[in-house]
């Protein structure tokens, strides 16, 4: 084989090598739990209008705290806001979370899913972690104290 062609397929994988470095750089893996936007917050409290909150669809968050990436996610049930972290009793430890979709919240990690009216209840070991937010004058209120206790959970 000569120079040239040498050259050539040493180009043609470094090429393959950069793309796919480029790829997997902006692609995360499918393992990592994804980072959401920052929470609404007023001082030290996390602070959401419960009528602005879609009715049985969870929107999720990642509060930052001393590096750690908290993640959680705040869903309308009725006439109610529940607040939970994106983190399962069960599966907590491998970091992936919950997704939802279609009416449902699935387990990253298990793919146990469950209608979001039924969340406090999970399924075996798999239940999110509940954040005991209060709600006040028609505003919903998570303390970051209370995410940050559980920053271990990330």
């Amino acid at each position: 084989m000569g120079k040239k062609m040498s050259r050539r397929i040493f180009a043609v994988h470094n090429i393959q090598a950069l793309l796919l470095s480029l790829f997997f750089s902006l692609f995360p893996s499918c393992s990592e739990q994804p980072v959401y936007p920052d929470p609404p917050r007023t001082g030290r409290d996390i602070v959401m209008d419960i009528n602005e909150l879609p009715s049985e669809n969870p929107l999720f968050f990642t509060y930052h705290y001393h590096g750690k990436k908290i993640s959680f996610f705040v869903v309308r049930v009725q006439n109610t806001a529940l607040s939970f972290l994106d983190a399962c009793m069960g599966c907590y430890t491998k970091r992936r979370g919950y997704r939802f979709d279609n009416g449902q919240v699935i387990c990253r990690d298990c793919s146990v899913k469950y209608p979001v009216s039924e969340m406090e209840k999970g399924f075996g070991s798999c239940v999110p972690i509940r954040i005991a937010g209060h709600v006040q004058d028609g505003k919903y209120y998570i303390p970051l104290s209370l995410l940050e206790a559980q920053a271990d959970k990330f």
